[in-house]
Order: C-alpha cells, then structure tokens, then sequence
C-alpha cells in the first residue's frame, strides 16, 4: 500500500500540513524540520497525489495544448517545441486535438476546466464569439495564429477579425508575408505561370497564404488564373491529387507553390510517378520547413517558420501569466524566412523543356 501525507507527518513527528509546506516549499519551515521530513519522504518513497496537491495549492501543474490536429511534422514539432519549456518548469503537457471542429473544441475546452493551470490553443479558423465563451475563465490562455484582422479578400472575407482575441495574448506567424516570400522567389526565377496548392477553406492560415500568392502575382503584374489554384487539406494525399492534376495540364504551369510542406512532398511524389522533373520542368516550393524537407530529394525550397520556437514562446508566456507575472495580453507576430533548396531553379525556355519531355517519352 502507498504511503500517505499522513504517514510522512507521523513518522517525522510534524503535522500534515508542515508535510505540505515543506513539499510544496510554500511557508517558513526550519532547515532541520525540513531536512527530517524530506528523509521520510525518502524512505516512505511517498509521492504526492496530483488532486490533493492541487486542492492544496491551486495548481495542477498541467499546462493544455489544443491543436486542431494532432498527426503531422508541424505539430510534432510545436508540441516538442511546448514540451521543452514546460518540463524544466516543472510542468507536465495535456495534449488533445479538436479536428478543426468548433463544437468538438467547445467540448475539450469544457473538460480542461479545472486541470490544466493555462492553455495554449491554436486557431484554425473564424470560431467566433462562440468558441470564445467556452474558453475557461481566470485561466491564462494563449491563442496561436489568429486571424490577423485582413481575412482574404478573395474568398469572401470568410470571419474576417473574429479568429482573435484582444483579451488573451496571441501568437501568430506572418502567413501572408511569407507566402510573398515563397512567390517572389519563384518569379525572380523567371517564372510566370505559378500554380497554388491550397489549404482547406476556412482555415486562417491557409486562407492567408492564398492571399499572399495573389498579392505577389499581382505586385508582379501577373494576372492570377483560378484554374491554377488548386485544391487542397494541407494533407499529403491532397498535395498528391494535387500534382497528379498539374502534371496533366496543358500548358503546364512551371512552377507550384504548396501552402504547407505535407501537401509539397505529395505533389513532389506525384510528379515523379508521372516523369515529371522537379526542378526542371517544374519549380515546387512549400511552406513550414518540417524536418523532412530537407531530406526529400529533390530537397524542398519551403518557408521557413520556427515551429518549435513558436510552441516554446507560447508556453513561455503561458507560463509567466500563470505566474501572474505576465502584464497586459500581448501581440506576437512571427516573420517567416526562405530555406532555398534544390526544388527550385530559373525556368528553363520552351525549347528545352519540349527536348526534356521528349526524351522522357523516347
């Protein structure tokens, strides 16, 4: 049987609640009382009870992450990104995601009351008023990637200014700006006919990359065409229907951007089952760096987001308005970079590309 508080106060001849002080290291204690109370602690191997202790000091020393999935390298990588400044803080991860569904949100939200002591949620997409009613109250809560207030104007202004929050601190990345990135690089290389592998509707993020695609065509006076803008989930099979349906178009697009790196790698894989060069006939460019764009071959040219950093800062600020050290909510914005790789070349003239397939097809 496991020993109790109760067992560790009689045996070190203190009450239970100078045990508790003293594992807590809440409260004047004398060194040698201490010192007494921890070899019990010791000798028992007593191991306080995560509820008592909580009813004890208000805190459970669990911090939430809500994800709106929880499969992929983007998220493992945010999670370990949480992980890493949470544990030295003392503080064990609850992980759970949403599915992008704003009641299945509404139902995790309502089951972390009372067992996590702050929460980092990402956003993604418009939830609403309704979604921000659900989120617990008193509790410190750090959205990652709300809407920044522009929506995208050519998709309807879909919940445009409702994916954040000016009461709780935000953290989100510069989606628009490094889509930019990503585009401009492809046309410096001369390209002009620019396909988009685009994510779900309604998600923040991918409605925002799509914006910066067609601001950096526009900026360029290339005019978008929406039969090059393709479906897509942010999921490798969608990115692989994507590049299947590139590889058939005629004339075919000499560049894509992918609007995160899951859906590049299947469109990569796509358009080598169908003897499609990357990057000779076909410049291909995503979004993220996950660890595997640096290992596919041809490597992948990607927007480079810090995500384990991102998860850290989140939890860091969590952690500092748990402690009610943390102030005014702030606002975070986090400015992508370009990790050029092997994906991506200058576009190669008419000629040689016709001379490129030919040989493929002899």
């Amino acid at each position: 049987m496991s020993a109790t508080i109760r067992d560790v106060a009689r045996q070190a001849g203190v009450s239970v609640a100078t045990v508790s002080r003293v594992i807590n290291r809440k409260g004047p204690v004398r060194e040698e009382t201490a010192r007494r109370v921890l070899e019990v602690v010791e000798r028992l191997q007593y191991v306080p009870h995560g509820g008592a202790r909580s009813l004890t000091t208000r805190r459970t020393g669990v911090m939430g992450v809500l994800l709106p999935e929880m499969h992929g390298d983007f998220f493992s990588e945010l999670i370990r990104g949480c992980e890493q400044v949470a544990r030295p803080a003392g503080y064990h991860l609850l992980v759970s995601g949403s599915h992008s569904d704003p009641a299945e949100t509404e139902d995790v939200l309502q089951a972390l009351h009372g067992r996590i002591d702050g929460l980092v949620l990402m956003m993604p997409g418009p939830h609403g008023e309704r979604m921000f009613r659900s989120l617990p109250r008193r509790m410190p809560v750090v959205l990652l990637n709300g809407d920044d207030g522009a929506g995208d104007q050519g998709a309807g202004d879909a919940g445009a200014g409702e994916g954040g929050s000016a009461e709780h601190d935000t953290l989100r990345v510069d989606n628009r700006s490094g889509a930019r990135l990503a585009v401009d690089h492809l046309l410096d290389l001369g390209h002009r006919r620019i396909a988009l592998i685009a994510g779900p509707e309604g998600n923040v993020d991918a409605l925002q990359r799509r914006l910066g695609y067609r601001e950096a065509l526009a900026a360029r006076g290339v005019e978008a065409d929406p039969e090059l803008e393709l479906a897509g989930d942010f999921r490798e099979e969608s990115g692989f229907l994507a590049g299947a349906r590139l590889a058939d178009v005629d004339p075919r697009p000499t560049a894509a951007f992918a609007a995160n790196d899951a859906m590049a790698i299947g469109c990569l894989a796509a358009l080598r089952d169908r003897g499609v060069r990357v990057p000779e006939e076909v410049s291909l460019a995503g979004f993220d760096d996950v660890p595997m764009a640096r290992y596919v071959k041809p490597s992948l040219t990607t927007v480079r987001v810090p995500i384990a950093e991102v998860g850290g800062h989140a939890m860091q600020r969590l952690l500092q308005l748990a402690a009610g050290t943390g102030g005014p909510p702030g606002h975070q914005v986090v400015q992508p970079t370009l990790s050029i790789r092997d994906s991506t070349a200058a576009v190669q003239p008419a000629a040689a590309r016709s001379a490129t397939r030919t040989r493929r097809e002899s």
